[in-house]
């Protein structure tokens, strides 16, 4: 039987070099945001980034499990259809897997007692959709790298 994509993802010797890829990931992201959006996501990330050094990387650390397992279905239903590109998977379905990977921070940001932190996300959370919907290619992309 195939290993699960929480066992590949969080694996004790791959779960380093994921976290590491996926702050590299939202780095550019945030880099290649433009407008009055991506001011204010660009605001938000630089109060996050500054707020505490490593909070970032601590932070998708924790959330890889939550994420990971919300799209472990994806990623079956990926690998039993033949797919080539799971990015590509996840665009199709964009909607939904942004929703899905959404309530996972959304519900963290509700857990949070770091004031900074929670008033930053709830600045950006009305367009996040749109952002995770727009990167769900390279996220796809990042998990097949290593689940494959």
């Amino acid at each position: 039987m195939p290993a699960t994509l929480a066992q590949t993802l969080l694996a004790p010797e791959t779960r380093p070099h994921v976290v590491a890829d996926c702050v590299t990931l939202i780095d550019q992201e945030v880099a290649d945001k433009s407008g009055v959006s991506g001011a204010a996501v660009k605001l938000a990330y630089k109060t996050v980034t500054s707020f505490a050094s490593g909070y970032l990387r601590s932070a998708v650390d924790s959330l890889l499990p939550q994420i990971t397992e919300r799209l472990e279905p994806y990623w079956t239903d990926f690998a039993a259809s033949g797919g080539s590109r799971f990015g590509d998977y996840l665009a199709k379905r964009g909607d939904e897997v942004t929703q899905s990977v959404l309530s996972v921070t959304d519900a963290r940001a509700g857990r949070s007692t770091r004031a900074a932190i929670v008033k930053a996300y709830r600045a950006v959370r009305g367009g996040a959709a749109r952002h995770v919907e727009a990167a769900l290619p390279k996220v796809g992309d990042l998990v097949q790298k290593y689940a494959s």
